[in-house]
């Protein structure tokens, strides 16, 4: 075939595949790998519409917060001295509430197991979690 070659796109159930879109600049180094890893998924379930972007960049910021402090305190202890003695390292705190962030945006993302599981179930399911082996 001569000349320039069609652009082609992958298509699934007959309507072309977006790639899910690159990480926002500003991102920190540790966010935009998050975006890297989980962008992709939520764009193949249908899942990354412009309304979740917010809320993706939101969990990916408080998921590389996450690594950022663990990196600190790997380098710099999980203690440091004070005045009163050794106390708890600033970042373990940070670290806390960034991990109670990103769990709860992973939630409202259908990142987590638990959410994959009940995605497309209505109240009509009889599924007593024990997969149709105990009657329910």
């Amino acid at each position: 075939m001569k000349g320039r070659k069609p652009k082609l796109q992958v298509v699934e159930g007959g309507a072309a595949v977006r790639r899910a879109p690159p990480p926002p600049a500003w991102l920190p180094p540790h966010a935009k790998a998050e975006w890297k890893r989980v962008a992709p998924r939520l764009q193949a379930r249908g899942l990354l519409n412009d309304e979740a972007r917010a809320t993706l960049e939101s969990y990916c910021v408080a998921a590389g917060m996450v690594r950022e402090c663990e990196e600190t305190m790997a380098a710099e202890g999980r203690t440091v001295e004070t005045e009163r003695g050794p106390a708890v390292h600033p970042a373990f705190r940070i670290q806390q509430g960034a991990m109670r962030e990103a769990r709860l945006l992973a939630t409202e993302l259908s990142l987590t197991p638990h959410r994959q599981a009940l995605r497309g179930k209505t109240d009509d399911d009889t599924d007593n979690g024990w997969g149709g082996l105990v009657d329910g």
